[in-house]
């Protein structure tokens, strides 16, 4: 981790509130995985166009997020088996501003990814206020009776933000997954994922590197690659595939 602290000083630096132009909630996504070992070439390559996110003086942050779903999950079971129209529910806390949000994300047919987000005051939803149970009838299909905790995941991100301000780029590493259901823990050190949102189908210096050092977009969510990873009862045929490329990627 230190030769990439190491580059991630030689970025221009940008902050929280610079953030806040470049917030991209409803916005087209590229996800990307790859080795651990290939982060230093790819930020290598970004320092000429890309910002670095800097909070507190850290350019690395950790994140710690809750999963909800039904009891037969729902949600997970409509991203397996392809639904183009599906939603996830989480809660999210920005460990090194100690800022708590509750999440919700929501794909449409046409693959944009709109969230909305509210501040509230931990990761827990077990003493959910009026103002939070409203939010979460009226911006999801489920009431907060419905659904319960499923999944944890932990990671460090970098977030980089392109010159003209028109993308983010989230570097997401050293994973932790733990299933809040069966007590289920994994890891996969040597992964990280690559997530490209841009507001439309505009120009990416990203995409050009990315071609450059040969990794393919690869369609990936944290929440079901864990899901499966922990637990081998839920229904996962369609990502086994993907998780044998994940562990050969990083092997």
């Amino acid at each position: 981790m230190d030769d990439i602290a190491d580059i991630l000083q030689a970025f221009e630096p940008i902050t929280l509130a610079d953030m806040e132009s470049v917030k991209l909630m409803n916005r087209v996504d590229t996800k990307f995985a790859m080795p651990l070992t290939l982060l230093p070439q790819l930020l290598e390559l970004a320092k000429a166009e890309y910002y670095a996110q800097e909070i507190n003086g850290k350019r690395i942050a950790q994140y710690d997020t809750i999963y909800f779903d039904t009891p037969d999950l729902e949600m997970y079971i409509r991203h397996h088996d392809r639904h183009l129209v599906r939603q996830k529910i989480r809660v999210r806390q920005y460990v090194d501003s100690n800022l708590n949000f509750l999440e919700i994300k929501r794909k449409n047919n046409k693959g944009r990814t709109k969230k909305k987000r509210m501040t509230i005051p931990s990761l827990s939803l077990d003493n959910a206020t009026g103002e939070m149970r409203d939010f979460i009838a009226q911006k999801s299909w489920y009431s907060l009776e419905q659904i319960s905790q499923a999944l944890r995941t932990r990671f460090s991100r970098i977030t980089l933000v392109n010159h003209l301000k028109t993308e983010r780029l989230t570097i997401d590493m050293s994973l932790v997954w733990t299933n809040l259901r069966n007590d289920n823990e994994t890891a996969l050190p040597g992964l990280v994922i690559v997530e490209l949102k841009r507001d439309g189908n505009c120009s990416s210096p990203m995409l050009s590197i990315m071609n450059q050092l040969r990794v393919k977009p690869l369609k990936i969510s944290k929440y079901c690659i864990g899901t499966a990873l922990t637990n081998h009862q839920v229904k996962q045929n369609r990502f086994k595939k993907k998780i044998r490329s994940i562990n050969k990627l990083i092997q």
